[in-house]
């Protein structure tokens, strides 16, 4: 399965308004750099989130959409197959490689720009005078990784693009050996290897802007992303069968670049004679250094890392293509589900990773540790409160979302009973997600992640190799649980020792007592469950049911950060009021 708030407020003049606006730069000696004042990050966090759970809903009703018309059978499988592409794509151009690449690269640029100026300001799109021919008068760093890196990186999309296409049956055939029909993957294999070039792309415009502290772009991409499947679907589905599902995907990839285009344009514009003068100062003195921000050395153990999470989609889909059909089917529906927690969670691990990697360009290690410390509680604390929910009340969850169509009861029971498992492992994917940011937020090669990942990756395999003949899919959702559970808890291990001083006691702990509340509101949830007959209004009970078991429980084990939230959000009710 593929982000609380800030110290040191600036103090002259306030940031515009809007969570894609600039803060403005602190007075001089104020000492707070360029960190954020509270009410942008919740601002820009708030916006995130809007704009997170638009695209999600999008995209639950994108999978309703497929699942209604194609049913959870060979046909599907054979989509599935073909997903893996884009899924793959996403984790490391979007979500990811790309973002733990340039989120820092971009973050070091813009601290080195305010270096020059001689002022704590770095989120502007404004270019500094350049001369190649004269080294006391510095081309703009920020343009200069763009033009150093954007050209190469959009020829490199296109090639590996084509390259999939063009081994499409052999992807397939590697991918799902067992498969019933295996020219049907190949054909929305071909398809989706479109989404190569897009997800690269809007990738870079994402990380490129999250830099400059602009978060609305890009927490809009999955919204135009999923409103362009739904719409491909529903208007080729008659004509092309399931193969209209992979058009669309390759289609929303492309929307997902359109819908940044205009904020990427305004804050890095690619003027023509400008980007001519920052190739000419990068190639004439200043090459090395921008290239040191996104060399082999950096991007490398990001890229491992990326391609060693996301190889556990991999390792799922080739044990179930050895299952009955509808297996794939099954884990796939079960795993969009139950992710949507740990997506949640992440938010504010989004907003704040350029805070972080901006603050260790400074060289503020004391702010980037509270903020790391921070962010691991509260996503833990949305991400288990999710699971709670979604473990108790999974078979009215799958039967609201895609009971309808050639999606039957038997498979809302298959669905339901395997997203149970995957949820005792969303724990370890949120954190594996939130603590592998402040080890590639430094300027250094970072290699322990990708070795935890390594390290995580192999016991899912073995560990699903030998349950998926006893138990099924549900061997295999447990094998994916305990993989990552075992990554989170290593690099949880070595963020103190190689990155950060993080109180690892401290920060345990609290995650101690959050997982009791979570199974004390499991329980909760479970029990009040069956009292209800219908799947609506027992869905319903049970988003007020588990969260006030959650809070109870973890108010009576103090768990860290619960009484803040339950005393910040009474205050602000008192203060509508």
């Amino acid at each position: 399965m593929s982000t609380s708030t800030t110290t040191g407020a600036p103090t002259a003049p306030p940031p515009p308004s809007g969570p894609s606006a600039s803060p403005a730069a602190p007075a001089p000696g104020s000492g707070s750099g360029s960190a954020p004042g509270r009410r942008f990050v919740a601002r820009a966090a708030a916006a995130t989130a809007v704009l997170t759970a638009a695209g999600s809903f999008f995209g639950l009703v994108r999978d309703q959409t497929i699942a209604h018309l194609f049913g959870a059978g060979s046909e599907t499988d054979a989509f599935l197959v073909s997903w893996t592409v884009p899924e793959f794509a996403s984790t490391i151009l979007i979500e990811d490689a790309m973002a733990l690449v340039l989120v820092p690269a971009f973050s070091l640029a813009l601290s080195r720009r305010a270096a020059v100026r001689g002022t704590g300001e770095g989120g502007t799109g404004a270019s500094l005078p350049e001369n190649p021919e004269n080294p006391e008068n510095p081309a703009d760093p920020v343009r200069a990784l763009l033009a150093a890196t954007l050209p190469r990186l959009l020829l490199a999309l296109a090639c590996a693009a084509a390259a999939v296409a063009l081994l499409a049956p052999l992807l397939v055939g590697a991918l799902a050996p067992g498969l019933a029909d295996p020219g049907l993957a190949v054909d929305c294999t071909r398809l989706t290897a479109v989404t190569v070039l897009g997800f690269g792309t809007a990738g870079y415009f994402s990380a490129a802007l999250r830099a400059h502290r602009s978060f609305v772009p890009p927490a809009a991409i999955y919204c135009a992303y999923n409103i362009a499947v739904i719409a491909v679907v529903l208007g080729l589905h008659a004509r092309w069968g399931v193969r209209a599902a992979a058009l669309g995907v390759a289609a929303g990839s492309l929307a997902m670049v359109l819908v940044q285009l205009p904020a990427f344009w305004r804050r890095l514009p690619l003027r023509t004679a400008e980007t001519r003068r920052a190739r000419r100062g990068a190639r004439a003195v200043r090459a090395p250094r921008a290239a040191a921000l996104v060399g082999w050395g950096v991007v490398a153990p990001v890229a491992v890392f990326a391609l060693s999470r996301q190889s556990q989609v991999l390792v799922e889909r080739f044990l179930a293509s050895g299952l009955p059909p509808g297996a794939i089917s099954h884990l796939n529906y079960a795993q969009k589900i139950a992710q949507l927690p740990m997506t949640f969670s992440l938010l504010l691990c989004t907003v704040t990773f350029p805070l972080v990697a901006r603050a260790m360009a400074d060289g503020r290690t004391e702010r980037a540790r509270r903020r790391v410390e921070r962010d691991l509680v509260l996503a833990a604390t949305v991400v288990l409160l999710g699971a709670a929910y979604v473990i108790a009340y999974a078979p009215q969850i799958v039967q609201l979302l895609f009971e309808r169509g050639a999606f039957g009861a038997a498979d809302t029971a298959a669905t339901a009973s395997v997203m149970r498992v995957y949820a005792t492992g969303l724990l370890g994917h949120c954190l594996a997600g939130a603590l592998v940011r402040p080890f590639f937020a430094t300027a250094r090669p970072v290699w322990y992640p990708a070795a935890a990942m390594a390290a995580g990756l192999l016991l899912t395999v073995a560990a699903g190799a030998l349950a998926a003949p006893h138990w099924g899919v549900h061997g295999i959702a447990a094998a994916n649980a305990a993989g990552i559970t075992t990554t989170a808890l290593l690099l949880l291990r070595g963020l103190r020792t190689r990155v950060l001083p993080v109180r690892v006691r401290t920060v345990a702990a609290g995650l101690v007592r959050l997982v009791l509340a979570a199974a004390a509101a499991t329980a909760a949830g479970l029990a009040a469950a069956p009292l209800l007959p219908s799947p609506l209004p027992t869905a319903v009970a049970g988003a007020l049911v588990v969260p006030a078991a959650f809070t109870a429980a973890a108010l009576a084990v103090r768990a860290p950060e619960v009484p803040q939230l339950l005393t910040a959000v009474t205050r602000r009710f008192r203060h509508a009021r």
